[in-house]
């Protein structure tokens, strides 16, 4: 059985893993320049087996509203054109034979207000996470205590320090969202 410091340490953890989780989908959305995490996640089939494009081709971004991706392989070139348009971005990829361009439009209001929508979803979805991850942790405390490994003032102490360690995540999840938001509205 685990030690209430292990279980402590272990939320945090995953706490803090939840908030990495949502930097990285909030990378993903799509702000009106260019960035290469734009297409990081986007797989192509490359020799059968679906690849991220990050790990077979350089991403680059010569310019504030074009992505350019350079193929290590010049033979997988159609397959991570098809897979930039299946991923359903918003943008239309141009393949040259050597490399394949990437502009990025103008946003509309009506689709920076889409884009503020899904990150919102993306925010709550991880507030959820770290709330579940209260819970678990929550539990095990309890158990620890019933099972007579620590005393009543231990469990709440631990309680305690976890109901603090999820205000703290809320609270960043807050932040970032209000920061993304903040980017995507930015004209």
């Amino acid at each position: 059985m685990a030690t209430l410091s292990e279980v402590l340490t272990d939320s945090y953890a995953k706490m803090d893993n939840a908030i990495k989780v949502l930097k990285d989908q909030f990378a993903g959305l799509r702000t009106g320049k260019a960035s290469p995490a734009l297409v990081d996640g986007v797989q192509a089939m490359y020799y059968g087996v679906p690849t991220r494009i990050r790990d077979i081709a350089n991403i680059s971004t010569p310019e504030p509203r074009l992505i350019t991706i350079a193929p290590f392989d010049p033979t997988a070139l159609p397959e991570i054109e098809k897979a930039i348009l299946a991923a359903n971005l918003g943008v239309t990829p141009r393949n040259d034979g050597r490399l394949i361009r990437v502009p990025i439009p103008e946003l509309s209001e009506e689709r920076r207000k889409e884009i503020v929508k899904v990150a919102k979803r993306q925010s709550e979805d991880a507030k959820i996470a770290v709330r579940n991850v209260r819970r678990e942790a929550n539990d095990a405390v309890k158990a620890l205590q019933k099972d007579s490994q620590i005393t009543e003032d231990e469990r709440d102490q631990g309680l305690d320090k976890i109901q603090k360690a999820t205000d703290e995540r809320i609270a960043k999840i807050d932040a970032e969202l209000k920061a993304k938001e903040a980017e995507v509205l930015a004209v």
